[in-house]
């Protein structure tokens, strides 16, 4: 008998119908977790209670993805499948082929959640791609259209062109880089936030503020970062390929931290707070 958790979720406004789809305020990251230990992993997860997961073309992945469903035995409506699409095929007829790949990988007969991995704006592509997408839910093949790594610039772009805005806009945020003027730029579309790197690959565990967090609180400084990401708005999607350390994960819905705490979590943020630079104003990534 599991202890699955049910996790709360949060909804976008975004979209054709001004209502996007309902997320769970934490997700599942897949990014690296391949094969048989892979599959396991997410199959854990979805015992646990995990209902969105994360992966990509560029992760190499989606077939434990999908295979993790199927060990699971998790009804399939209630899981939220993410892909991405990577830059080298950004024009609408690569788009759409790397749609239809990416169903054949995992097995499925839909994607419920598909989006632009980079913006690469050198390449001039991105509206293109969004159209695309947007063309494959017309078709069926995806639920919703999001991207990852989008500047307000580029958000702007895609709305002037198409009449829609992202349901989703995956960036990096974490403590170090909090992204406080994404966020309630956001906010104010209707585009939920996702976090990648949520937990600055342990760079802030060690932070003052977190331990001090945790210790008030009885927690792991892991889960005081996640319950900061649940107080500003942000749907952290860690990776954890343990059992335990996704129950961990999940703890952090337990924690409630303080208006001082979480302003004290978000001063660590500084100006070189990204991990390894990767700026979308001139990152990209193929």
């Amino acid at each position: 008998m599991t202890d699955r958790r049910t996790i709360p979720t949060t909804t976008s406004t975004a979209g054709p119908a001004a209502g996007g789809p309902d997320l769970p305020v934490l997700g599942f990251g897949t990014y690296r977790l391949r094969g048989d230990d892979g599959a396991r992993a997410v199959a854990d997860a979805l015992d646990l209670g995990y209902t969105l997961l994360d992966s990509a073309y560029n992760y190499e992945n989606e077939g434990t993805v999908g295979e993790g469903i199927r060990r699971s035995g998790v009804d399939r409506d209630r899981v939220t499948v993410t892909s991405k699409l990577p830059g080298r095929y950004q024009e609408h007829d690569d788009a759409l082929v790397t749609v239809q790949e990416s169903l054949y990988r995992t097995g499925l007969d839909h994607i419920d959640l598909y989006l632009i991995h980079w913006p690469n704006p050198s390449r001039g592509h991105a509206v293109e791609a969004f159209g695309a997408l947007l063309e494959a839910r017309e078709r069926g093949l995806v639920r919703h259209v999001g991207v990852c790594n989008f500047l307000p610039e580029h958000l702007d772009a895609l709305e002037q062109a198409t009449g829609e805005l992202p349901v989703v806009n995956q960036i990096e945020l974490h403590p170090f880089f909090p992204q406080v003027e994404a966020l309630e730029y956001h906010r104010s579309r209707g585009i939920v936030t996702q976090a990648w790197s949520p937990l600055g690959r342990g760079a802030v565990l060690d932070a003052a503020p977190v331990t001090a967090a945790a210790e008030a609180h009885g927690a792991t400084p892991g889960q005081v970062v996640l319950a900061w990401h649940r107080a500003v708005g942000s749907v952290a999607i860690p990776k954890a390929s343990s059992r335990a350390r996704q129950r961990e994960n999940l703890g952090s819905l337990d924690v409630e931290l303080t208006a001082d705490e979480i302003a004290a979590v978000t001063a660590l943020g500084r100006p070189d707070g990204r991990l390894k630079g990767q700026d979308p104003a001139v990152y990209e990534e193929f």
